[in-house]
């Protein structure tokens, strides 16, 4: 009688667990790039249009050259960048989002005063239809 009633509290946590996991995390919260600064430290996916774009001057190893995007406001003051890596060239970083609306999701981090998420994996980035 002991084992019946262990494998149904079982198959009951199973099941239980499996509901749990089903619903998953919520997203992150969607914010514009002017609001990125007071989320310094929060996963957020910040959006805005990619207004300029800077090619560093030293790659990394097996990534290239990183290229930084800034949103919605270029330098000297940028309101927030994103950094990512070309798929084999920084020129095609380039050519997929600049002058395009984008979101990027990822840990927000301020340097220099100026926020930044670092896309290291292009899927944190997605474009976003153009609004007429």
């Amino acid at each position: 009688m002991t084992i019946i009633r262990t494998l149904i509290v079982m198959m009951c946590m199973t099941v239980v667990s499996a509901l749990a996991f089903a619903q998953g995390t919520p997203p992150p919260p969607r914010i514009n790039a002017s609001e990125a600064k007071s989320h310094a430290g929060d996963t957020v996916t910040v959006c805005g249009k990619v207004v300029d774009t800077k090619v560093s001057r030293y790659g990394l190893a097996g990534r290239g050259k990183p290229v930084t995007f800034d949103l919605d406001q270029p330098e000297p003051k940028p309101v927030f960048y994103f950094v990512t890596f070309g798929n084999g060239t920084p020129e095609e970083a380039i050519a997929a989002y600049k002058g395009k609306s984008v979101c990027v999701t990822g840990k927000v981090t301020v340097q220099a005063g100026v926020p930044y998420i670092m896309a290291a994996d292009r899927a944190q980035i997605k474009l976003q239809a153009e609004s007429k």
